[in-house]
């Protein structure tokens, strides 16, 4: 048995289940090792794409997900996915091919220094260089991706020592489990919590991890606390439900932030700094923090603890509204937020005038789609209307990158979320910016058959970047751009292909693509006239308190 057939071994007792990635020189016995592996390897037709493919289906399972590429140019293809994965929080282990040890001290073909390049956006990586480190270097891999808070590894592979013999066997998996909370940290935040007057809570991206929605939903019913969202948790509290305030972490002061604005104490849980800069929803660092979470809190100026409580959300929320009594809240500028929101979507819903309103998009996906179906929204404009206005009911039912914010990942990453969960309709809503960036991959759904439905916002520019020039400059330049044909573009690929020349067509268009038994894109031209009328509202709101 060589180094190569022993890491596949490796990957078998990690119980991964699909690699996604494109063949090299470098990785020619990984691959071969894979024929006779019961590991689904899917060739994608870019490295980035197979980066996003393994971040997001890291991220919905929470078992890392796997990407492969060769040396050099193909090696820095990935960094992109990774870097997503790792601002992100998601499980992702890379395996990147490299030359060999005797030619990697000095100037060689395609060789750059790997260890360094991924070091900035990783939390661990290890260079295979001793034959028998094999299954302690995948075992760390994974292990370290995996726990709190999760991200990107890689796995870096010297041609010539992957063909070396080996003789070691794989490692054992032990079950990271987080520890229980601290007593006296949970009645130091009761304390807190209990003499509050205007509490909220932030919930970010850990509830989603930590599969904590149903404490949090039972805590709020207990404490009768509003919960907003970051973009990242969209889902981990349900938008239906009364104590529901939305999402939080639009570029301008959004309905929620008036509400944060009132708050005394804010109780965040599983939430991570990149989520939302404390700054925006703290600017006087004035507020009472309590930090729940299974990772120690990030240092800033504006987030300063009251009491930390670190160890299973769950068990920690469950503990907690076991002390906290039913608080008596002013709840008028919640119910503000709330008919603000309401109204807003429910103009949308009737909006019919053509190119389409964002919010009457939004809204038609939200119709169309089920509680538990995945939307993937893509960075842009786009983004930032269904991040805002899109309803969610359950957790990781609408997936943004907001780390990182990349655009193109929702391509690929649609071809992740239908393998981690074939069931469910998936829907990935991008801009015709970030669309083209990642289009290749539809060949590569067609081919291995993983069927989703591509909705294109068609503006003709990067929509996102206009909106700030104009609020910022008054003014834009340099982003407008053509297109290609979508629908024959889909046609070309074997996929359908759909053009919306009337608002009240793009409901039944999403129905029918969402129940075909193939790929779907539809071109959707949209009106963004809407963005500045959006900025202008909530500046008004904001000068109106």
């Amino acid at each position: 048995m060589n180094v190569s057939q022993l890491l596949v071994k490796c990957l078998e007792q990690e119980e991964v289940e699909y690699i996604f990635g494109i063949p090299g020189e470098e990785n020619l016995l990984l691959l071969d090792a894979l024929i006779d592996s019961p590991i689904r390897f899917i060739t994608v037709r870019h490295e980035q794409g197979a980066a996003f493919m393994a971040d997001t289906y890291g991220r919905l399972t929470g078992k890392a997900g796997v990407c492969l590429a060769t040396l050099g140019p193909g090696a820095i293809n990935l960094l992109l996915g990774v870097a997503n994965a790792q601002l992100d929080s998601h499980p992702l282990v890379a395996l990147v091919a490299q030359g060999g040890v005797n030619r990697s001290y000095k100037e060689s073909h395609q060789i750059v220094d790997l260890d360094t390049m991924f070091r900035p956006v990783s939390k661990w990586n290890g260079t295979v260089i001793v034959p028998e480190s094999t299954p302690e270097i995948v075992r760390k891999a994974f292990k370290i991706a995996q726990t709190e808070r999760p991200g990107a590894t890689v796995i870096i592979s010297p041609e010539d020592v992957a063909a070396e013999p080996v003789s070691a066997a794989p490692l054992r998996i032990n079950v990271v489990r987080d520890s229980a909370p601290s007593r006296a940290q949970i009645m130091r935040a009761r304390d807190i919590i209990n003499g509050a007057s205007n509490p909220i809570v932030i919930a970010g991206a850990g509830v989603c991890r930590d599969r904590a929605s149903e404490a949090l939903i039972r805590f709020s019913e207990r404490t009768n606390i509003p919960v907003t969202t970051t973009f990242l948790a969209k889902g981990a509290f349900p938008d239906n439900h009364a104590n529901a305030l939305g999402t939080i972490g639009f570029m301008r002061r959004d309905y929620v932030n008036f509400g944060l604005d009132k708050a005394d104490v804010v109780i965040t849980v599983g939430y991570d700094l990149v989520e939302y800069s404390p700054a925006r929803w703290n600017p006087q660092a004035d507020k009472k923090i309590v930090h729940i979470h299974g990772a120690p809190a990030e240092v800033d100026a504006h987030y300063g603890l009251e009491v930390g409580i670190q160890g299973g959300i769950t068990e920690s929320l469950t503990q907690l509204a076991q002390q906290t009594e039913a608080l008596k809240c002013c709840r008028a500028v919640d119910s503000t937020i709330r008919k603000l929101q309401a109204d807003e979507f429910e103009r949308g819903q009737t909006e019919g005038s053509f190119p389409l309103k964002p919010q009457r998009i939004v809204a038609d996906i939200r119709a169309a789609m089920g509680d538990s179906d995945i939307v993937l929204a893509d960075t842009g404009a786009a983004k930032m209307w269904m991040a805002r206005l899109y309803p969610c009911h359950q957790p990781e039912t609408c997936l943004i990158s907001n780390g990182l914010a990349t655009m193109g990942f929702a391509l690929p990453g649609a071809l992740g979320a239908k393998l981690a969960h074939p069931n469910r309709k998936v829907l990935a809503s991008m801009g015709d910016g970030s669309f083209l960036m990642n289009s290749q991959e539809i060949e590569t759904a067609m081919r291995e058959g993983i069927h989703f439905v591509i909705l294109i916002w068609v503006d003709q520019q990067y929509g996102l970047i206009k909106w700030k020039q104009e609020l910022e400059l008054g003014r834009s330049a340099f982003v407008t751009f053509g297109n290609p044909d979508f629908v024959k573009q889909a046609e070309s690929y074997g996929a359908r292909g759909y053009r919306v020349s009337a608002a009240e067509q793009l409901l039944p268009m999403l129905r029918e693509a969402l129940a075909a038994n193939t790929v779907s894109i539809i071109e959707c031209p949209v009106d963004y006239s809407e963005n500045t009328r959006l900025t202008d509202k909530l500046g008004e709101l904001t000068a109106g308190l």
